[in-house]
Order: structure tokens, then sequence, then C-alpha cells
């Protein structure tokens, strides 16, 4: 099994002409991506040169290998205790510590109030070009999750102003011995994660429901205990030349009442990699309900219950840290 493959070129054309059909048939394939699979690959050959992601996986890189106590001054605990570098084995997922380092930055807030959950202020790398690049990679993702939204009218007004979250991750070999995982399986929150990976294989792993994959690929599996008793098998998404992995998260499952599911994934590192996944997110205070048109579909179908987004966020983050503060994961 592979995940499918979508180019996104003709969302970068008017929606006339000969550009008409394709947009149609991009759309269409969105749509059976996060139906099927709630995982696709993004070809962005005709968005961003290759060479970006590729100065930002460096980047990481160079700051990943700065000694400890450097990296220590932009710690968590300076700011809100979300942005900023987090050490290796500080996030934890489903209980146990992931083996990876990570540097966070959230969209900047009006105030910012270092002693409130996620309302404090960024922390940079004094690294030539780092903050630079980085910023310019922000505005890039902020368009691509605006391209991939446009279908859908009734989003745009509650993903306008997006509270993203970007991330610079630095994974050393998983050791043999160690109880758990790079990073543990787990689902993503808000609405559409883009994630750029250096060309190491078999890292990211997805998992496929029994019905995704054939029954007979599925039969006399040992189910491992993050997926409870669901059945299925977790395939590899490698990267992939001029592509980003797409995911789609928690709050698509409300906007299309149970239609989208976002799906678990983990990270399992045998060699040194890095990878800077972007989280495009609805705007901070946006009520996250099911669409008109997805209620007209459903008809009397029970709805999932409305949330703010802000509210949402603030709950989940709160147990992903071993000192009680939280994170996203990828």
């Amino acid at each position: 099994m592979s995940l499918p493959i979508i180019d996104i070129s003709p969302f970068l054309s008017p929606d006339e002409g000969d550009n008409r059909a394709a947009r149609r048939a991009t759309s269409a394939a969105l749509h059976a991506a996060c139906l099927q699979f709630g995982f696709f690959y993004l070809d962005l050959s005709s968005f961003v040169s290759p060479t970006v992601p590729e100065e930002l996986s460096e980047l990481a890189r160079t700051f990943f290998h700065l000694p400890q106590e450097e990296k220590d001054k932009l710690s968590l605990s300076l700011q809100d205790n979300a942005r900023g570098y987090a050490k290796l084995k500080e996030n934890v997922t489903g209980g146990k510590a992931d083996n990876h380092e990570g540097l966070d930055f959230y969209k900047p807030v009006q105030n910012p109030d270092k002693t409130k959950p996620l309302w404090g202020e960024n922390q940079w790398p004094d690294l030539p070009g780092f903050r630079e690049k980085y910023d310019a990679w922000v505005e890039k993702m902020k368009a691509l999750g605006l391209i991939v939204s446009h279908e859908v009218k009734d989003l745009l007004s509650l993903v306008d102003d997006s509270f993203w979250v970007m991330r610079a991750i630095g994974y050393p070999p998983l050791p043999d011995d160690h109880d758990g995982f790079s990073c543990g399986a787990h689902k993503d929150y808000g609405c559409l994660t883009f994630l750029y990976a250096d060309p190491t294989p078999s890292a990211l792993q997805v998992f496929l429901k029994d019905g995704v994959v054939p029954s007979s690929a599925v039969s006399n599996l040992a189910l491992p205990a993050e997926q409870g008793d669901e059945e299925g098998i977790w395939i590899n998404a490698d990267p992939i030349p001029n592509c980003v992995v797409c995911n789609i998260g928690e709050m698509w499952e409300i906007w299309t009442n149970g239609m989208y599911k976002s799906t678990l994934h983990r990270v399992i590192h045998r060699s040194r990699n890095y990878r800077v996944p972007f989280f495009f997110e609805p705007n901070f205070d946006a009520l996250i309900q099911p669409l008109a048109a997805v209620k007209r579909i459903q008809g009397s179908a029970p709805e999932k219950k409305p949330v703010v987004y802000g509210e949402f966020l603030m709950g989940k983050v709160s147990g992903n840290f071993a000192g009680g503060k939280g994170k996203y994961d990828d």
C-alpha cells in the first residue's frame, strides 16, 4: 500500500478554461484521500523550489548539533512552556518519553505574556539565516493551507488567521532498549499538517485500518497497544522528492461530522534525521462545528459537539511533557 500523490498545480491557476476540469479532478482526489486515508502527499513542484526545505533541514541540523548549553538558552521554561527548545526525551506521547528534541514556534500573539499558556514569544537561534528562512517557510505553508482549504467556502473565515505551529525536530537513532518511540502514535489536533523530512526511509509510519487495506493483509497481526482493538497495518510514508506529507487533524472530523477521520501515525528512527512539520490550524477563536454542506448531505444524523479551537488546543496540550506542559508531535 502507498499513499496517493496529489499535484496542487491546478490550484495555482485561475478556475477557468481548460484548468477548470483539472481543478475539479484535484479536488476530487483530495476528497478521496481524506475519506480513505487521512494522509497523502502534496506535490509542490510548481509551488516551491526543492532547495528551500533542504535549507531548513540543514539549519535544523546546525542547531541540534550546538552544545547542549547553547540549546538550553532557548528552553521552553524561559517562555510559555510551548515556544522554544525541548531537549531529548522531554516530549511525552502516550505516557512514554519520545526520543527526539525539538524547537517550536507558534503564531505571534498580541500582548505576549509568558505566564499564560501558548501566549509567550518565539525564541530564535542566533544562526545566520535561520529566522529569515523559517519565517519565509511559514508564509509559504500558510498560503498552502489556504490553497488546500479554498474549495470549502464556509471554511475560509475560520482559517484566515491561522494559529499555526512550526517545529524543527532532531531525531537521533532510536536505541534498541528504548521503551517508546522516536515519537509515539498519535493523531494531530488541528486542521492540516505539512511535513518536510530529509530522505531517511522507514521512519514515519501511518496506521491504515482494516477495510482500507485488504483483510488478508491484516490477518494474524499482533496489535500494538496504541491502536487499541482496531485491526490494520502500519505502512511507511517515506519522503518523496518535491513533496510534503499532508495529514488532516481532528478539526476535520468535526467539520465533516465524522466523514473524514484523523489518522494515527508514529515515528521510528534508526538513523539521524531532521523534520520540519508545519501545522496549519484554525483561528484561535474559531468555532468549529459541522459544515452546512455536510449537514445537508447527512440530514438528521447526530452532530459532533462544537468546540472553540483555542480552548480545545489548551486542553490537548496539557499532558504531553515530562514537566506537565504540552506540545504537538510529529
